[in-house]
Formats: C-alpha cells, sequence, structure tokens
C-alpha cells in the first residue's frame, strides 16, 4: 500500500504557465511573499513556450520549483497520475493544476497589437494606466471605441466607464485598427485610435479596446475525462476542483457558473483559492493517514 503524501512531500504539476499558474507558484512556494507559505513539497510546472521571461526564471530559482520550458502538456492519465508532455516526456504527479489558459475564437484584426484587449479581468490594470495617460495627454474625457459583444465586451465597458472613459460599442468586426500616431511619456506610442471596416468606413477616438470572445484550451481536460462547461471551459466548482478528485482547474481555462473563471477572478484571487484547496485537501490525507495508522 503507498503512502498517503503530506504537504511536505506532495508533489504538484501545474500545466501551464500564465500569470495565473505564477501566482500560484508564489502562492505555494513563497517567491517574493512568503508570508503564507505553508507548502514544503516539489512543483513542476510545465510551459508551453521555449523563451524564459523574467517571471518564470525568478521562481524557477527557488528550490522547490522545476520549470519544463518547451514542454507543453498533452495528456494526462487521471488513473495513473501522469502527465505526458508533447516530447513524450512523463511526470507523475500527486495533486495537478490545469492553467492553459484560452485562445482567441476569431484571427487577430489586423494592426490589434497597437490597440487595448480586455480578455480577463487582470486586464483592468492595464487599461486603467493606459486611460490615465491619455486623458493626460488629450485634456479631457476620453472617448473610446469598444469592440465585442460578449461577456468580456461588457465588463470591459464597464472597466471604461469607471474610469471615465466614454465608450462607444460595436458589435462589427473590423478589418483593421488604426495606430495613433500621438507619443506618450517618455516616448512610448498612445494606444490605437481608431478602427476601418470592410466596406471602407471607419470610427475614431482617443482609444481602441478589443474584448473579443476567447475559447479555453481543454483537449488536455478532455483527455483525463474532464467536464466541460457549456462555454467550453473546464467546469470546476467554488474551490476550483474539477470532476476529477486530485485535478484542478485556475485561470481562464476554467469555467464557474456559466463564465470563464478569468472573468470572474484574478489570477492572484485563483491562485489563492486554489492554494487553500491543494494545501487543505493534503491535510485532510494527513489526517486520514493518522487515524488509519
Amino acid at each position: 500500500m503507498s503512502a498517503i503524501p503530506s504537504a511536505s512531500s506532495l508533489h504538484i504539476v501545474i500545466a501551464g504557465a500564465g500569470p495565473a499558474a505564477q501566482s500560484l507558484v508564489r502562492r505555494l512556494a513563497g517567491g517574493s511573499d512568503s508570508r503564507q507559505r505553508a507548502f514544503h513539497g516539489t512543483i513542476t510546472v510545465l510551459s508551453n513556450r521555449d523563451e524564459c521571461p523574467d517571471a518564470l526564471l525568478e521562481l524557477a530559482e527557488l528550490p522547490q520549483v522545476s520549470i519544463r520550458f518547451g514542454q507543453a502538456a498533452s495528456f494526462i492519465d487521471s488513473d495513473a497520475k501522469i502527465v505526458t508532455t508533447v516530447d513524450g516526456m512523463e511526470f507523475s504527479y500527486d495533486q495537478l493544476v490545469i492553467a492553459t489558459g484560452s485562445a482567441p475564437t476569431l484571427p487577430p484584426v489586423a494592426g490589434s497589437e497597437s490597440g487595448l484587449s480586455y480578455s480577463t479581468i487582470d486586464d483592468a490594470a492595464n487599461i486603467g494606466e493606459a486611460v490615465k495617460e491619455v486623458t493626460r495627454i488629450v485634456g479631457r474625457r476620453p472617448l473610446g471605441i469598444l469592440v465585442g459583444n460578449g461577456p468580456a465586451a461588457g465588463q470591459a465597458e464597464a472597466v471604461l466607464r469607471a474610469r471615465g472613459v466614454r465608450p462607444v460599442r460595436t458589435t462589427l468586426r473590423p478589418t483593421a485598427v488604426v495606430p495613433s500616431t500621438g507619443t506618450a511619456a517618455p516616448g512610448g506610442l498612445l494606444p490605437a485610435s481608431g478602427i476601418l471596416f470592410e466596406d471602407g468606413s471607419s470610427m475614431k477616438g482617443d482609444l481602441v479596446v478589443l474584448a473579443e470572445e476567447r475559447t479555453a484550451r481543454n483537449d488536455l481536460a478532455e483527455s483525463a475525462g474532464l467536464t466541460t462547461a457549456p462555454d467550453g471551459g473546464i467546469a470546476v466548482g467554488r474551490d476550483l476542483a474539477t470532476s476529477v478528485p486530485g485535478i484542478w482547474a485556475i485561470g481562464d481555462a476554467a469555467s464557474c457558473d456559466g463564465l470563464r473563471l478569468g472573468l470572474l477572478l484574478s489570477a492572484e484571487s485563483s491562485a489563492m483559492l486554489c492554494a487553500s484547496g491543494l494545501l487543505l485537501g493534503a491535510g485532510k490525507e494527513d489526517q486520514q493517514a493518522l487515524i488509519a495508522a
């Protein structure tokens, strides 16, 4: 009979390395803030990207953390508790967290990189900073062009209004985003200020926000037989647990109460809930082991 893992021997595998995954690692292993560290097991992060951003390199320096770059998880054997990557590497786990995020439903609009985007609730802070700079430059309440017609667009509109922007919303998808010719301090470009449509018509404002629909990446979840939500995300409860014991989902890969989790919780809040569930679950297993003994 195999030993029940405790909080000190628990091995957690995180599939994905985006903001939610990074927040979870910091919450569990300490990182820059160890005030709530109560976990002394090990963590393996499977990143689908080859590049090594500073935020991940900082986490990789933690003794409990191993980050595998360019090793995206591709299959889960939930009975054997093994994750297989695209290159065929296998990683066993005691607890697995899926944080694979979401992908745009439609191809990107030409020039969209010059505008602002709203995909998750974490984007509100970036939009707020951009609005401050635009307001300073134009010297008045900015006029915002908002593209989108789903839940994300509704949230983006509320964010813009709360920050003093007059949003003009269009559900017709543009063919291009028009870059701004203005500059922001210290010499950076301001966000895009207009959009073009296929018929040659256009809309102009002081900033452009794209809040188009996204689809959760749930191929990994399907390989494990996890229940998915009507919106395509991985169905989770209020504790972020999936339908399979020992597997959790956080960030924009998950869906709770019919809405993408990224639209409900910030990456930090999502990580806090998941970490609590992981540690609580390990504590219960410790108690069960003592009772059985």
